[in-house]
């Protein structure tokens, strides 16, 4: 828990040293020439033209209302509700939606590097039952928490917090064109790989750290946004083989612990234009 605290209050005096503060005040998008852009890379970008996800939509609820991370670009927004009709209609249960953007992205106080240019969600792997027949009152979005699918601090999957509808919603989400890619604990994209190897859906599920109560969906780059830096192309097959093994190594589960050192960000020049709209 301390260990955990301290990362809290690095990452915080990192956003503050990189200007976040400015960034997540702003409680309105910006709207720059009428189309909305995604500007820069996705841990040191912006984001013109944003739209606010509804909090309740077919299929999914908003959670952490007071963070107010609920904007993104709109095909952000269009992917979640099209992702949300086809869990509702395939009987799955009901999306937690997690944090997405700032009304203009940019840096936040808190956490996540990422979600900077309005492409990023985080979705709970908690399909709620209480969601299911009514909408959660505001406190339940504040006071609900999203376990974790692994038993204690294992590798292994939790079956109690774990079934097939998981698997479903995963892929189905990667089914969807304009997703990029989908972060997910190690031992999720283990788990699949033991039930779907060599399916090419699970190309896009993408090991990363942590991510073990909810998956962190990203968006590829609109086709007209010329100033969104998109990642690199995803690499060949499944993923599952010796890179997904890696993630269970000494190697990755102790990394070398390095002095803390924040780094400023990098905000394309049109950022600023973004943020004194």
């Amino acid at each position: 828990m301390i260990k955990v605290k301290v990362l809290f209050l690095l990452s915080l005096l990192a956003a503050i040293e990189a200007g976040a503060n400015s960034w997540s005040t702003v409680t309105q998008p910006a709207a720059m020439g009428g189309v909305a852009q995604s500007i820069g890379t996705y841990d040191a970008g912006c984001l013109s033209g944003a739209m606010q996800l509804p909090l309740d939509g077919l299929g999914y609820q908003v959670m952490r209302l007071s963070r107010q991370r609920f904007y993104g670009h709109p095909d952000l927004k269009q992917t979640i509700e099209a992702l949300g009709r086809q869990v509702a209609s395939q009987r799955l249960g009901v999306l937690l939606i997690g944090d997405l953007g700032q009304p203009r992205g940019g840096p936040t106080l808190s956490g996540h590097r990422s979600h900077q240019t309005g492409l990023d969600v985080d979705i709970w792997f908690l399909l709620s039952a209480q969601a299911a027949n009514r909408s959660l009152t505001r406190a339940e979005r504040e006071s609900f928490g999203a376990p974790s699918v692994l038993a204690g601090k294992s590798d292994t999957i939790n079956s109690a917090q774990w079934s097939r509808a998981n698997e479903q919603v995963l892929e189905l989400a990667a089914g969807l064109p304009t997703v990029d890619r989908i972060f997910v604990n190690p031992s999720v994209k283990r788990e699949l790989c033991s039930h779907y190897h060599g399916q090419r859906w699970l190309r896009k599920m993408r090991p990363w750290w942590r991510h073990d109560d909810h998956f962190h969906l990203r968006l590829k780059c609109p086709a007209n946004n010329t100033n969104c830096v998109g990642q690199p192309p995803l690499p060949a097959g499944d993923g599952c083989d010796a890179s997904l093994a890696w993630w269970f190594s000494d190697e990755a589960k102790n990394p070398p612990v390095k002095p803390y050192k924040p780094k400023k960000p990098v905000l394309p020049a049109l950022c600023d234009v973004v943020l004194r709209q």
